[in-house]
C-alpha cells in the first residue's frame, strides 16, 4: 500500500474486545469526533489541518478515554494501546521527513524543474490526465508504494498540471488512481500481502482474483479522465514557450538530470529499506545541485558564488526548511518552492494525533464493537460482502490507520466467510477494495494526511476525482450484489 515498509507486527496484534461496551457507547466517540470534525472544517476551511483538526482528534480521544473509564477500562491499557499505534507509524513519519528533505534537493538540483520542462513538451491537456493515471500505476506496480510514487513523478506531475492550467484536485486525483492501481497489485506492496495473510489465502493467487473488480474500475477510471481531457478550457492557460524560457533562465535543464530518479526507483524495485533509498535520492539531490546548478545553491544563501561554506549552507537549508528559487515567471516561482522537512511537520503533528484517537478507541474496545456489530447484519453473502466494507472504511475513519482497517475486518470476518463456504480470496479482495484505497480520502488518516502534505493538494480538493479509490468499494459491492465470480471453497464445490 501507501506505507512503505510494513508494520509486519500488525499481522499479529490482538484486537481488544470489551463486552461490556455497547455498540451505542462505541459509537459515541466516532459521532462527536465527526461533529466537530465537520464544524471545525466549516470554521476554518483548508486552515483547519494548520493545528485545530490534530486539536479536534485529541477531544475525540478524551472522548472516548471518557468511554473507556466509564466501562472500568484503565488509563494504563488505553495508554498502551496509543504507544502501541504511535510506534506503528515510526517507518511512516520518517519518511514523511525523508521526502520533505529529498523534495528539496530535488528542486535546487533541478530535477524536478527538469520533469516538468520535459513533461510539458510531451504531456498537453488533452492526454494529461490519463498519462497520470499511466504513467503513475506503471511506477507504483515496480515500485509496491503510492508512497514513492506520490513523492517522486507525483509531484512533478501536479508542477506539469498547474502550468497546464488543469486543476491541482484533477491532477491529484488522477496520479493517486493510477498510483492505487499499482500499489493495490504489486506484489511489493506491503498491504497486497498483508490482505491474504489475514484472510488465510495465497498471494498471487490473490492478485489474480483482484483483477476481476481492478481492471473494469480503472477502464472507467481512464475513461472519465479521457472524457475530461477532451472537455477541458484551457484558454488563458500559460504560454508554454514562456514557461520554457523560464525554466531555462532559472536552471541549467539537463537528461543526465533524469539518473536519480532513476536511481531511487531502481533501489526501490531491488527491495532497499525505503529509507536509505530516499537518503540516498536526497544526497544525491544535493550532488547534483551543486555540480548543475551552482548558482541556484549560492542564491539560497545569498552569496554571490558557490563556496565549500555557502554550498553547504544551500543544501542544508533546502533539506531543513522551506526553499523558493525566484523566476521571471510568477506562476513558475509559486510552483518552485519546497518546504523541507519543516514542511512535514503539521502532516506528523495529524498523525500522531490520529494515532491517539485511534488508539484509544482499539484500548477502549471500540473498534472490535463496531466490527462485530456490522458482522452481525451479515444474514447473506451480499451482507457479508457489505458488512466487511462497511467495516473497512469506519476503520479508515476511527483507527485512522489503513493497517487497521484491514486487520481488524479480516481476522473478525475470515471464519464468517468460511461458514458461508465462501475462498479466502472473497475476504482479502473486499480488505483490499475498501480497506486499502480508501484511507487516502480520509483527511485524518495516516494515508491523507500524507498524499495531500506531500503534493500540497487538500483532500477536499482531490477527493472527488480520486475516482479509482472511491469506485473501488461500490465496484466490489456491486460484482457481489450480481454475484460475479464469487470464488467458492474447493471442499464445498466438490460436495
Amino acid at each position: 500500500m501507501a506505507k512503505q515498509n510494513p508494520n509486519k507486527h500488525r499481522q499479529n496484534e490482538t484486537i481488544v474486545e470489551n463486552k461490556a461496551l455497547s455498540i451505542w457507547e462505541a459509537l459515541i466517540p466516532v459521532i462527536v469526533l465527526v461533529g466537530m470534525l465537520a464544524y471545525n472544517v466549516y470554521v476554518f476551511g483548508d486552515d483547519a489541518l494548520s493545528g485545530s483538526n490534530q486539536f479536534v482528534l485529541l477531544l475525540g480521544g478524551a472522548v472516548a478515554a471518557i468511554v473507556g473509564f466509564r466501562n472500568k477500562v484503565s488509563y494504563k491499557t488505553m495508554i498502551a494501546e496509543v504507544a502501541e499505534n504511535v510506534k506503528s507509524t515510526t517507518g511512516a513519519l520518517l519518511i514523511l521527513l525523508m521526502v520533505g528533505a529529498l523534495a528539496g534537493t530535488w528542486l535546487i538540483s533541478g530535477i524536478i524543474p527538469a520533469m516538468i520542462y520535459y513533461g510539458l513538451q510531451i504531456l498537453n491537456p488533452t492526454i494529461f490526465l490519463a498519462a497520470c493515471v499511466i504513467i503513475c500505476a506503471i511506477i507504483s506496480v515496480a515500485t509496491g508504494s503510492s508512497w514513492t510514487t506520490s513523492a517522486t513523478v507525483g509531484i512533478a506531475l501536479i508542477g506539469i498540471g498547474d502550468a497546464l492550467g488543469i486543476s491541482l484536485g484533477m491532477t491529484a486525483g488522477a496520479a493517486l488512481s493510477g498510483a492505487y492501481f499499482g500499489d493495490k497489485l504489486s506484489p511489493l506492496s506491503d498491504t497486497t500481502n498483508l490482505a491474504p495473510a489475514m484472510a488465510g489465502g495465497e498471494l498471487f493467487s490473490h492478485i489474480k482474483y483482484m483483477t476481476i473488480t481492478t481492471v473494469p474500475t480503472i477502464l472507467v477510471t481512464l475513461t472519465v479522465f479521457i472524457i475530461l481531457g477532451l472537455n477541458l478550457d484551457t484558454s488563458g492557460t500559460a504560454d508554454i514557450d514562456g514557461i520554457l524560457r523560464s525554466i531555462e533562465a532559472s536552471f541549467n535543464i539537463s537528461g543526465w538530470l533524469f539518473l536519480v530518479p532513476i536511481v531511487v526507483i531502481f533501489l526501490i524495485v531491488k527491495k532497499t529499506p525505503p529509507l536509505a533509498a530516499l537518503l540516498i535520492g536526497t544526497l544525491l539531490g544535493g550532488a547534483f545541485a551543486l555540480f548543475f546548478q551552482p548558482d541556484v545553491v549560492a542564491g539560497i544563501t545569498k552569496a554571490k558564488e558557490l563556496t565549500f561554506e555557502s554550498g553547504y549552507e544551500g543544501i542544508l537549508k533546502a533539506i531543513t526548511v522551506s526553499t523558493e528559487i525566484p523566476t521571471d515567471n510568477e506562476a513558475l516561482t509559486d510552483l518552485f518552492a519546497a518546504k523541507g522537512m519543516a514542511g512535514m511537520l503539521g502532516t506528523i503533528w495529524l498523525i500522531v494525533c490520529a494515532m491517539v484517537f485511534g488508539g484509544i478507541m482499539d484500548g477502549i474496545g471500540a473498534l472490535a464493537r463496531i466490527s462485530a456489530a456490522l458482522l452481525s447484519l451479515a444474514k447473506s453473502t451480499f451482507g457479508l460482502f457489505a458488512s466487511t466494507v462497511a467495516s473497512c472504511l469506519a476503520l479508515n475513519v476511527t483507527a485512522s490507520d489503513q493497517y487497521l482497517a484491514i486487520v481488524v475486518p479480516g481476522k473478525m470476518f475470515a471464519k464468517a466467510y468460511k461458514d458461508k463456504g465462501l475462498a479466502p480470496e472473497n475476504l482479502s479482495r473486499t480488505l483490499e477494495d475498501s480497506g486499502t484505497v480508501t484511507s487516502v480520502l480520509v483527511p485524518w488518516n495516516t494515508c491523507g494526511a500524507y498524499h495531500s502534505g506531500v503534493l500540497g493538494v487538500s483532500v477536499g480538493e482531490y477527493f472527488m476525482f480520486a475516482i479509482f479509490n472511491w469506485l473501488s468499494p461500490i465496484m466490489t459491492l456491486i460484482f457481489a450484489g450480481l454475484g460475479i465470480k464469487i470464488k467458492q471453497l474447493a471442499d464445498k464445490v466438490s460436495e
